[in-house]
């Protein structure tokens, strides 16, 4: 069986975890914390905080931008729940908007009709590691005094006109989870532009104290300073991350390949009408998280499905519009609000892509799809 998804770790990793191990440090913001945080500072040119899960970072965001019972928030249906669930526990509401069918993102030309004075943040996804149009998002931002937060979960590595994901507005989320391009098992990361919010957000990570500061030196003693959680991730599983962003480039050159040979495949079969392949605007630069085709109909997409696994290959559907669960409708939404979400998202497949798949896997997936599809 191909899997979808399978982890890359090699001795790096391993001798990573070892050295923490044996090093008898293992909770949070230890050796390999600070490594990682190190390494993304330089990386992206931006403030930067692990964390244990891509949702910590976005409801640590959602904190920091102050959010609370009825304020309204824009985002798109189509994305992970963790992306609502970070502002619907302050008690804000979800106004959906529907995607851009080229990418998939939110649509920034949809955007300003649903703002109202209740609108207070945006939360943004980049889809498949292609990022949204920022400079729409963050010029309607401006004009309307809304906080930006980039649900970058899919997107390390990716660019927009040269600038890293997550960090072309107010906070930036990542995400490390095992399915992810960098992996910790569980894990995520927050950007923070300004350094008044770093300063807070480093509290609310740490409890709402403001022991980081007491373990820079820069205070006595620490104290309980503003509302927070326990957001730290065990140093244990920094560094199995630190493992693999020495390997970053590597990861990503073997996933750029997978991801290359699956476009370079269907280009004909969607010439033929047979499938839409995934659309890159020029001014991005993605970072192969997720190899996606769109069918022409649900019954396609699941028929298609069924035909992989019984080859013995794993392609799985992606998100069920979160407009269209049951806590979608206790907002009031219903089917037919998101039209275009509501097309793509029952006609999309994903199809295995990580970093140690073989040229015989990706031969093996691309003869199933031409038999299926014929020459």
């Amino acid at each position: 069986m191909i899997s979808f998804n399978k982890v890359s770790i090699t001795k790096k990793e391993l001798e990573n975890i070892k050295d923490c191990l044996e090093g008898g440090r293992i909770c949070g913001d230890c050796k390999y914390t600070k490594k990682v945080n190190e390494w993304f500072n330089e990386k992206i040119h931006s403030n930067f905080l692990l964390t244990h899960s891509g949702t910590a970072s976005l409801e640590m965001a959602a904190l920091l931008c102050n959010l609370k019972e009825g304020d309204e928030v824009i985002t798109p249906s189509y994305t992970f729940v963790s992306t609502v669930n970070a502002f619907a526990l302050r008690g804000a509401v979800p106004v959906f908007v529907d995607i851009d069918p080229k990418t998939l993102n939110i649509d920034a030309n949809k955007i300003e009709e649903k703002i109202t004075d209740k609108t207070k943040a945006i939360f943004c996804v980049h889809y498949a590691g292609v990022v949204c149009d920022m400079d729409k998002i963050n010029e309607i931002a401006k004009k309307y005094h809304l906080y930006v937060v980039e649900d970058a979960a899919q997107a390390v590595g990716s660019t927009y006109k040269g600038i890293p994901a997550g960090t072309m507005s107010d906070f930036g989320c990542y995400s490390f989870h095992e399915t992810k391009n960098y992996v910790m098992g569980e894990g995520g990361g927050l950007v923070v532009k300004d350094e008044d919010n770093f300063l807070r957000a480093e509290i609310i990570r740490e409890k709402g104290t403001n022991r980081s500061q007491f373990m820079r030196g820069f205070v006595d003693k620490y104290t309980w300073h503003d509302i927070g959680s326990s957001y730290l991730p065990s140093d244990i599983l920094a560094a199995l991350l630190y493992g693999q962003l020495e390997r970053f480039d590597e990861i990503m050159e073997k996933r750029m390949h997978v991801w290359n040979t699956y476009h370079s495949f269907l280009e004909k079969y969607e010439q033929n009408g047979t499938v839409i392949r995934p659309f890159i605007p020029e001014e991005c630069s993605h970072n192969a998280h997720m190899y996606y085709m769109i069918l022409n109909s649900e019954k396609e997409r699941n028929e298609m499905i069924s035909y992989l696994r019984e080859n013995g290959i794993s392609a799985p559907f992606h998100y069920i519009p979160l407009h269209l669960s049951p806590m979608g409708q206790k907002y009031g939404y219903k089917e037919g609000d998101l039209p275009i979400t509501e097309k793509y998202a029952s006609r999309l497949i994903r199809l295995p892509l990580y970093a140690d798949m073989t040229e015989e896997e990706t031969e093996e997936v691309c003869k199933a799809l031409k038999k299926k599809w014929g020459d």
